[in-house]
């Protein structure tokens, strides 16, 4: 990769202010969308998931803790594996303290279709914190399009169906675990689902990337003009015990 040009401070400034000028046109677009967003219709849930977590069974319902709103993030663990996705630990790596959701009346929790026991000695081994459930034996991850299979319903993700993924030479959107995040909103005893996104829509949640963005060299993985660092695209990540380095 090449370095970027070594220019007198003069020069820098002017294209600074340049480059600031479309950050904060930027900006202004992402203030729009995000008022877009809220405004959404919602679909009421009426179908009864149930989950597993430490207390015992819960409800969707029950997953909202007594807050008005609740962010779900579909993180992939199938109940065949020993450990959780690497990516989805990477993401959840940068959640922050609850409190501050908290204070906006608004509970985050992970939900997986792996079982409890698995579950809970990942999230120890990782030093995480923040509620995750189990989806075993539910529709809940069919039904928001995070877990793919034929057999039980038609294949669906990121808004696009099966052929259209194969059409695209994306196959591996197709079958299996798959992230995503969904967000409910309370009204009394009912709840909505106003929300849901995948694939790269889980980006902004990665505060990793969002800091390698700023940088010179920026994420290393081959695309958008960086040079690829480990010649592996983004799967470079690993769980964050997986490294080997300080």
């Amino acid at each position: 990769m090449d370095y970027p040009q070594v220019v007198s401070q003069d020069e820098w400034l002017v294209a600074r202010r340049e480059l600031l000028a479309r950050e904060k046109e930027f900006t202004r677009q992402r203030d729009a969308l995000n008022a877009e967003r809220r405004r959404l219709p919602r679909v009421k849930i009426d179908k009864e998931y149930v989950f597993e977590g430490p207390a015992g069974k819960l409800r969707l319902f029950d997953l909202f803790d007594g807050r008005r709103q609740l962010i779900v993030y579909h993180f992939m663990f199938d109940p065949s594996w020993d450990e959780g996705c690497p990516m989805c630990s990477f993401l959840v790596d940068n959640i922050g303290h609850l409190a501050h959701l908290h204070a906006r009346d608004t509970s985050l929790a992970a939900v997986s279709r792996a079982m409890l026991a698995k579950i809970q000695p990942f999230k120890r081994r990782m030093g995480w914190s923040f509620p995750w459930y189990s989806s075993f034996g539910s529709d809940f991850n069919y039904d928001f399009h995070v877990t793919l299979d034929d057999n039980v319903a038609p294949v669906e993700y990121n808004y696009r169906d099966k052929a259209t993924h194969e059409k695209a030479g994306m196959p591996w959107f197709t079958k299996g675990e798959l992230p995503g995040l969904s967000v409910f909103l309370r009204e009394g005893d009912d709840v909505f689902h106003t929300y849901s996104t995948y694939a790269r829509g889980g980006d902004l949640l990665i505060g990793t990337y969002n800091y390698l963005d700023l940088t010179p060299l920026g994420r290393q993985e081959g695309w958008g003009g960086t040079e690829d660092l480990d010649q592996q695209g983004d799967m470079w990540v690993r769980h964050h015990d997986k490294y080997g380095i300080k």
